[in-house]
């Protein structure tokens, strides 16, 4: 290939950082998409409502998170409290980022799940003598699952892939690890092409096991 002499050897030696980077990822990415759903379904609820604080308050969230870049969001959690005063880790900067990031568009699949349950599935849960809670806790939000399955996974795996711009803020994630070790050892090409291949094992890992979950809960795929 023009000459270039490809020395893999330096990436098995820098392994382990890698390994401790996609670590981090993995993690960031764990917990940002179940913070990310928890705080989604209240506001999925808020929003099929269409008035009231809750509304305003998930409609904010949603607009601000769905229409600025998530680089924006990681930025404006580092540096912009950072130049309040408030100094957060760039671990925590870049799971809030996410976490935010995730909530506003699970918000949006969830609302669209609820849309496509029948409205008489709630009436009737609530006829049983469930509470508003227990209705879409129990009723209506295991048939949403079935749903919006196929995009929830996307924005899991979505989640995942932003997580690489944690490097921005000095995170030693997988993008961090390999940017790290590639600017003392100058093999770009060579930590580039393992670090996509990181990228592309833990994203079908992730789409697998959601498979499995999905099939384990439903009985089928």
């Amino acid at each position: 290939m023009l000459g270039y002499q490809f020395y893999w050897s330096i990436v098995w030696d820098a392994l382990p950082q890698l390994l401790a980077g996609a670590w981090v990822t993995v993690q960031i990415t764990i917990l940002s998409f179940v913070i990310g759903t928890l705080i989604a379904m209240p506001m999925a609820v808020a929003r099929q409502k269409e008035k009231g604080l809750g509304y305003r308050l998930a409609t904010a969230w949603v607009e601000l998170s769905r229409n600025t870049p998530v680089l924006f969001q990681v930025f404006m959690i580092y540096f912009g409290l950072g130049a309040l005063g408030i100094n957060i880790s760039s671990y925590i900067s870049v799971l809030a980022a996410i976490s935010f990031n995730n909530a506003g568009y699970l918000a949006e699949i969830f609302r669209g799940g609820i849309a496509a349950i029948p409205r008489q599935q709630f009436s009737a849960a609530r006829s049983l003598g469930m509470t508003s809670f227990q209705s879409f806790m129990h009723v209506v939000f295991p048939q949403v699952f079935q749903v919006i399955f196929l995009a929830f996974v996307t924005q899991g795996i979505w989640g995942m892939l932003n997580t690489s711009l944690g490097m921005l803020v000095g995170l030693r994630e997988l993008a961090g690890a390999a940017q790290y070790a590639q600017s003392v050892s100058f093999r770009t090409f060579e930590f580039f092409i393992v670090t996509a291949g990181f990228y592309y094992v833990i994203a079908k890992a992730l789409q697998l096991s959601a498979h499995l979950v999905f099939k384990l809960m439903y009985g089928r795929t």
